[in-house]
């Protein structure tokens, strides 16, 4: 073959593929606006499981906790990979629903865990050391503060990473939470 027919071919191909890519092209790049709704959203639940346990029962608050990590996390495209504040030993790393179901509201024997959810919560508050956004992942770093009935505040860190969805949507795919270090 001449070189301007191959040329032409590969010009044609061109065509043709591009013709596939102008095809509608969603968006999933994330704003910091949305990691912050994300997170406010996150705290806004804990306070409503504990508010359900202390109004209505355990039942209440595992019903909603549920629904929370349906929502919120990203366990149905995958493991999440979830490290709670007070977990240790074989079970400290939770890559299952169930696993952050028990850590959020116990009751699961297997666990042991005594539902972090379940306390006394009255406020919540987030201070981000930095916010890293690459396309459709994001990932925090930070204090997580809360404040329960009797005055006391808990401080946190916390590390999550958000992935935004097919629909939009961002979910939680990572969630590491610790005491800070004392000396």
């Amino acid at each position: 073959m001449k070189r301007a027919t191959l040329i032409s071919m590969g010009f044609m191909a061109a065509l043709s593929s591009a013709a596939i890519a102008a095809t509608p092209v969603q968006n999933n790049n994330i704003t910091e606006s949305e990691v912050e709704a994300a997170q406010k959203a996150w705290g806004a639940a804990l306070i409503q499981i504990s508010k359900d346990y202390a109004a209505n029962g355990h039942e209440s608050a595992s019903a909603l906790a549920n629904q929370v990590l349906d929502q919120a996390y990203g366990y149905s495209h995958g493991p999440v990979l979830f490290k709670p504040t007070l977990a240790s030993g074989e079970k400290t790393f939770r890559v299952t629903q169930e696993g952050a179901l028990s850590y959020f509201v116990g009751g699961n024997d297997y666990y042991g865990d005594g539902g972090f959810a379940l306390k006394p919560w009255e406020t919540y508050d987030f201070e981000n050391a930095a916010v890293y956004i690459n396309g459709d992942l994001a990932l925090t770093m930070g204090h997580v503060i809360l404040t329960d009935s009797a005055g006391d505040t808990t401080t946190v860190d916390k590390t999550w990473a958000f992935k935004k969805d097919e629909q939009g949507t961002l979910r939680i795919v990572l969630h590491h939470s610790s005491l800070p270090y004392s000396e």
